[in-house]
């Protein structure tokens, strides 16, 4: 088998697994990348996304806590979680496609930005109080269980909201911070 044909047939079967959800959360872990592809498939995924340019999609890694401050080792990418997304996060209009109204993504954008600001953290109570000023009463709670089922939000033992898997993997939260600095 030539070289050409080994690496085709290896990002094929890594769109494949990228691209079918087989577990509650879409993506694929890196170690069951490695089972599926071997130990190169961190090179096979850059290949894989830059074909995925032309389409405007990207594979996106996910890591669990913080993200690595160098370039994260074989081991560290083993326990991320990769994602194709849609390169630079959704353009506001495909928002719609969501099926939310823009009042719940702007409640989610805020809530987002709150944790943000409290370092990755923030009491549940907190975050309702804060929406209840910009969201009807009623819409508050309703809407905090969406993020959370949706996975943008996540919630512990202790009532502390957190940025879950589809915030790390959808949301440019830098450019989110520099979108609300300049406002």
């Amino acid at each position: 088998m030539t070289r050409k044909a080994y690496y085709a047939r290896k990002i094929k079967r890594a769109t494949q697994l990228l691209f079918y959800k087989r577990h509650m959360k879409p993506g694929v872990k890196g170690w069951e990348l490695k089972n599926a592809l071997g130990s190169d498939y961190p090179k096979i995924l850059k290949v894989l996304d830059n074909h995925l340019e032309k389409l405007d999609l990207q594979v996106k890694t996910v890591f669990e806590g913080e993200e690595p401050a160098e370039k994260p080792t074989l081991e560290e990418l083993n326990k991320a979680r990769f994602y194709v997304t849609v390169r630079g996060g959704f353009p506001s209009r495909d928002a719609k496609m969501m099926g939310w109204r823009i009042d719940d993504i702007a409640g989610l954008a805020t809530a987002i930005s709150y944790i943000i600001s409290k370092k990755g953290k923030a009491p549940r109570d907190e975050v309702e109080d804060l929406l209840r000023t910009k969201l009807p009463g009623w819409r508050v709670e309703m809407n905090m269980n969406r993020y959370i089922k949706s996975g943008y939000l996540g919630e512990d033992e202790h009532n502390q909201l957190y940025l879950d898997w589809r915030t790390r993997a959808e949301v440019d939260q830098k450019a989110l911070v520099e979108l609300l600095l300049l406002k």
